[in-house]
Formats: C-alpha cells, sequence, structure tokens
C-alpha cells in the first residue's frame, strides 16, 4: 500500500471510530439524561403508550390520572386529564404531548412515568409477564380541605396563597391565581392545544407562573419579623426595650425622610417597645433598627431563614433575596422590607413556620410518598427534614409572643380565629407612585387546647383595589383566617 493509501486508510478509520464514539455517548452514555428532557417529544410519545400513575391528594382524590383513549383515530393510548383543574394546576402542571412537562409532572416525571431506578424490578416483571407497565402514583402533603379553603378565600384575585405544617415542612396548601386548566394542554388535539398555549402565553397576568414558588415580590413589613429576629438575636434587645419611633425618620446620605403609614408618631416622646413596634408596625423603629443593626446581621438573619438557599419542594423555587450590600437610606428601607428586598410566598410561610417551630426551620416537601401502581407498597416516603435554626428557642417565643400582640390588638386584627392561638404579621409592599401596593399578611396558628394541629400560612394579593385600601390587614389577613380554620378543623 502506497503512502497515500495509507493516510486515506488512516483517516477513514478515525473518522469511524469517532463516529462509533459519538454514537455510543449518546445513545449509551447520555440516553438518561436525553430522555428526561422536557422537550423530548419522541419519549413523550412513548409514554403516552403507556398508563401513567397518577397524583393524589388527601385519601386518594385524583388531581391528575391517564385514561384510555377509546377514539380509534387518536394515535396515542392515554390521554392525561386534570379532574380538579386550575385548584390544582400551579402544582401538578401539566403533561403534553406538545408542550412537555410542568410543574410536578415534572419533577418527579420518572416515577409517574414507571422509568425510575426503584421501579427497575417492576418493569422486569412487566416484561417477563407481558403485563403493561403502569407508573407509580404520587401522593402530595396538600390537604383537599385547605386547598379548597384557600383557593376560595383569594376569589380569582391576583396573587398567592400557601399554608405549611410547622413540625414537618409539609405543604398544605399551595394556590396561585391566575391560574389555567391543564386540559387544554393536555389534549391529543395539536391545533387545539397550539391555540391554548398561544393565548397562555400571550395573557399578561402570566396565569402558568406558580407565584407560590416562582414569584419574587418585596415582602413589605412582613420582613419586619426578621428584623425583629436580629434585634432579639444580638442580645441587645428584648421585647421590651425601648426603640425610636419618631413620625419621620432622617435617612443618611440624603434629604429624604421615612414616615409611618398614619403619619403620627409611634409613641410618647417618639419612644416605643419592639413589641409595639411590631404590633402596629411602626415604619420609623424598624427603619432605624436597620441602620443600627447593619446590612451582614440582616444578611445573616434572612439566610438563617432560609433566604438565598436552594430549595426544591421538589418543584423548584426562586430564592429569596436580601441586599447584603444595602447601606445609607437603602438599610433602612431593607429594614421595613421594601428596596431590592425580594421573597417569594412559601419564603414568607417558612419565616412564620420557623417562629411557631421554636426557630428551627423545615425544609418544605409536598410528596408524602411514591407507591408502586400495582401492588401500592410504598417506594417513597420523604422524612421531615431540617434545614437549620434560625433563630433560638427563646427568641422564637417572644416572636410568637409579638405576632400575637399583632393579631390581638393590632394591624392583624381579622385574622382571628375563635378557639385558637393566632400570631401573624400585616405587609403593605410599596411598587411605586401610582401602583397599588402588594397587600401581604403571614401568621401561624394553633389550636386553643393545645392539640398537635397547627400550621402557618403566607398571603399575597397583587391586585386589591385602589392606592389607599391596598393594605395587608385589610385584604390578606382574611384571606389566611379562612385557611388557618381550614387546616385547624381539619
Amino acid at each position: 500500500m502506497n503512502r497515500p493509501l495509507r493516510r486515506l486508510s488512516a483517516v477513514v478509520a478515525f473518522l469511524f471510530f469517532a463516529l462509533f464514539a459519538s454514537t455510543t455517548w449518546i445513545q449509551f452514555l447520555r440516553a438518561g439524561e436525553l430522555n428526561a428532557m422536557p422537550g423530548n417529544s419522541r419519549q413523550l410519545y412513548a409514554e403516552f403508550g403507556r398508563e401513567r400513575g397518577p397524583i393524589l391528594v388527601g385519601a386518594g382524590q385524583a388531581v391528575a390520572a391517564s385514561v384510555e383513549v377509546e377514539d380509534p383515530d387518536d394515535p396515542y393510548r392515554f390521554l392525561r386529564q386534570y379532574p380538579a383543574g386550575p385548584v390544582y394546576a400551579p402544582v401538578t402542571g401539566y403533561y403534553s404531548v406538545r408542550y412537555g412537562t410542568a410543574g410536578i409532572e415534572r419533577a418527579v416525571n420518572d416515577v409517574l412515568s414507571g422509568t425510575a431506578d426503584e421501579l427497575f424490578y417492576r418493569r422486569l416483571a412487566d416484561l417477563l409477564t407481558g403485563e403493561d407497565p403502569v407508573g407509580a402514583s404520587v401522593t402530595l402533603t396538600l390537604d383537599p380541605e385547605v386547598q379548597q379553603a384557600a383557593w376560595d378565600a383569594l376569589d380569582g384575585r391576583k396573587g398567592a396563597v400557601v399554608a405549611v405544617e410547622p413540625s414537618t415542612g409539609d405543604v398544605l396548601a399551595m394556590v396561585s391565581s391566575p391560574t389555567y386548566d391543564p386540559d387544554v394542554l393536555a389534549t391529543h388535539d395539536a391545533a387545539a392545544a397550539e391555540q391554548a398555549w398561544q393565548a397562555l402565553i400571550a395573557d399578561e397576568d402570566d396565569p402558568l407562573v406558580n407565584r407560590a414558588v416562582d414569584a419574587l415580590y418585596p415582602p413589605g413589613s412582613t420582613f419586619k419579623l426578621i428584623t425583629a429576629a436580629a434585634a432579639l438575636e444580638s442580645g441587645d434587645y428584648t421585647t421590651d426595650t425601648s426603640v425610636a419611633g419618631p413620625r419621620e425618620l432622617d435617612l443618611p446620605q440624603t434629604d429624604n425622610t421615612l414616615s409611618n403609614d398614619e403619619g403620627t408618631a409611634c409613641g410618647p416622646n417618639d419612644q416605643v417597645s419592639l413589641l409595639d413596634a411590631l404590633r402596629i408596625s411602626c415604619n420609623t423603629a424598624f427603619g432605624q433598627l436597620g441602620l443600627d443593626l447593619g446590612a451582614g446581621t440582616l444578611d445573616a438573619q434572612a439566610r438563617a431563614f432560609g433566604f438565598e438557599q436552594p430549595l426544591s419542594t421538589p418543584l423548584p423555587v426562586a430564592e429569596s433575596q436580601f441586599p447584603e450590600d444595602a447601606a445609607g437610606p437603602l438599610l433602612a428601607y431593607a429594614g421595613i422590607g421594601q428596596g431590592d428586598v425580594r421573597v417569594t410566598p412559601l419564603q414568607v410561610a417558612m419565616v412564620s413556620a420557623a417562629i411557631a417551630n421554636g426557630g428551627v426551620v423545615m425544609e418544605p416537601n409536598l410528596v408524602a410518598n411514591v407507591r408502586e401502581a400495582k401492588t401500592l407498597d410504598v417506594i417513597a416516603e420523604p422524612a421531615p427534614q431540617e434545614v437549620g435554626r434560625a433563630v433560638s428557642a427563646d427568641t422564637a417565643d417572644a416572636l410568637q409572643e409579638m405576632m400575637r400582640a399583632v393579631v390581638e390588638s393590632g394591624t392583624g386584627t381579622r385574622a382571628q380565629v375563635d378557639g385558637a392561638v393566632v400570631g401573624g404579621k400585616t405587609g403593605t409592599a410599596q411598587r411605586g407612585e401610582g401602583q397599588v401596593p402588594y397587600a401581604w399578611f403571614t401568621s401561624w396558628a394553633r389550636d386553643e387546647e393545645g392539640d398537635d394541629r397547627e400550621v402557618a400560612v403566607a398571603v399575597v394579593i397583587e391586585d386589591g383595589g385602589s392606592v389607599d385600601s391596598a393594605y395587608g390587614g385589610r385584604l390578606s389577613a382574611p384571606v389566611a383566617k379562612q385557611v388557618m380554620q381550614a387546616a385547624l378543623d381539619g
């Protein structure tokens, strides 16, 4: 063989080896990754040929299920249906031939589709016996009565409601509004699905966004709980400590001032106790506390409650943010939850839950268990997980006392629940001149007789009427009341 032929042979051999290696890499080593991609329509086509496991709540109520298609002209064997539709859509998400998956349908797709490693022996048994494979069922922690109460109380207003069990982190309710009907995307009619999708993505209200975990809001005065926690943890303050609460607070490095909502001082001689400052939501007191404590202290306290930490329920959760480099007037605004502070409603619920739980933050969780479809054997059952301790038990007790005062005689009296001990905090987050504020309320409640029923709630309403009427105590506290009542009655 002459030299040119030898070179050509070497090039051909190299190209063959490269083709072999790349094909092996794609079809074998990356097979699992490519199959799991939400946009992999071939994988979805294959999955629609087998029964997908249901998503359940409560005592077996299906909020997503696959039904066998009877139309002989339909190329797919099973159709995904959502009996509870919009009420659960932000959590369940959708399962669509054309648009892939979202929500829980995406987060635990491997078990619902039956492809999870835990189901390997089930798949093997089905192969040997010739039975059709079936995905596993996933039961959520959502309480149907609490979820319905949150849905009814929000009453179509734009915003979100989250309810959490403080001792476990289990999410009892997660409602986001506006929402959508997943059935319109799950349809096998491609034209109808396309029309529905285009309408949803064109909607300026973003109904496909789960506001409970994906949206970041300024928390307003609900953040004063974190500022109060940082003050108490410093050892320099108690609930009785007198702090400055003038009518207006002169801000450093500027001629601007921070004022109270009522336009008056928070107490005689411009002084107020820390407890009363939270009870009446004194802006100037907490603005000054922010300046005195410093950005580093507030940032560390926010992180201890879960800010800037990756969270998964297993729905991914946007990280709440505190501007650790805040200084001057921005630090005063950060102390009252304005400026560049941003939170998810889930994070705000976690703050109240941690306070109710003696200062311990629990990892939020939406999955109660996963069961093999044919034997009903439990193959996964997440145990409660601690994220960490946000504050000491003594500080948690002090914060509970302060939050009870808010509901008993402060800005949150509309959240009182008969037969229950309730602590809460209102928030009215300003958005700019002429814009309606975000109305917040966060709370915890336990039965007055001391049984094990306990719940923490966060409510945010975006479109609460006029600039002058959108207050957390007026709009969001009654919503939280209905949710807490449903949780305690369950």
